[in-house]
């Protein structure tokens, strides 16, 4: 581990947790994985959480394709959903747990690939305010447990929006990271989701900047999101189009990539240096 980063973790005393999410496409889950493994291999415990129905953080993280699929969601886990509610997905009860047990879930369910323990979540199903289902109270109290209630770095890949994260919980999130690319459609899509973090009080919310190739991509997004503090960029790098063609993490291949990334982790921990978000001897 780096001096700078021993010095980051002795300031802080429980669990990191950050979501990440943006546009489609945009490279957010290389992000994650990136992030995740960096912190592994540094020693730190740390749970990546794959939210997004387009599931893809196994491979970023480095599972071999095989491993990948045999990774179940837990929202499509009917027999546990079941257990747990005392409802079955689909079924049309008209009554079941609202606060079903979820703490054993993340060790039980979840898969181990070079110190990184990733859990799959399948899709949070979206009916409006009023849509409540089984599958949908597992999966947020599962949210609610990770943030809450994990001792660990955890990060959270989502889709583009905040859709599993409630006022209840968004507090616990340490930092929003929103990535982007250099076009006018995915900005827009970063300032909808930062307006939607502000109402239910995500307190940091950043930008991270992906496939620039210059210093004009590079103001293009600092001037499109003035009002949001860039915590860098990850150029476009044909290494990472080259790891997705052989199944293997970004992480093993490109390593100019990985440097962009200890590069905005860093700028990150210093961000939230004095703020709530923290990890402790025992994320380690």
């Amino acid at each position: 581990m780096t001096e700078s980063s021993s010095e980051h973790a002795d300031k802080r005393a429980s669990g990191l947790k950050l979501a990440i999410t943006g546009k489609g496409g945009v490279g957010k889950t290389t992000l994650a994985g990136l992030l995740a493994r960096l912190y592994a291999q540094e020693g730190y415990r740390v749970l990546a959480i794959d939210a997004d129905p387009d599931a893809n953080l196994a491979s970023a993280v480095g599972f071999a394709p095989a491993e990948a699929a045999r990774i179940a969601p837990i929202s499509g886990m009917a027999d546990l959903i079941e257990e747990r509610t005392g409802a079955r997905p689909g079924s049309q009860a008209p009554i079941f747990r609202l606060n079903p047990r979820v703490d054993d879930i993340p060790d039980r369910f979840s898969a181990v690939h070079e110190g990184v323990k990733l859990l799959v979540m399948g899709t949070v199903k979206k009916g409006g305010s009023g849509c409540v289902c089984p599958e949908n109270v597992l999966l947020r109290q599962l949210v609610s447990h990770l943030l809450l209630g994990r001792q660990e770095v955890v990060i959270l890949d989502m889709e583009a929006g905040i859709e599993h994260l409630g006022r209840a919980t968004a507090q616990a999130v340490d930092a929003l990271i929103v990535v982007v690319e250099p076009g006018r459609r995915s900005l827009q899509t970063a300032e909808q989701i930062r307006t939607l973090a502000a109402d239910i009080h995500i307190p940091r919310v950043f930008v991270v900047g992906s496939k620039v190739q210059g210093a004009e991509d590079e103001a293009f997004v600092r001037e499109g999101l003035p009002d949001t503090e860039v915590l860098g960029f990850v150029s476009l790098n044909p290494e990472i189009a080259e790891a997705d063609r052989r199944g293997v993490s970004p992480f093993d291949l490109a390593p100019r990539s990985v440097a962009e990334a200890r590069s905005i982790r860093d700028r990150l921990m210093l961000a939230l240096d004095g703020t709530s978000g923290t990890l402790a001897a025992g994320s380690q």
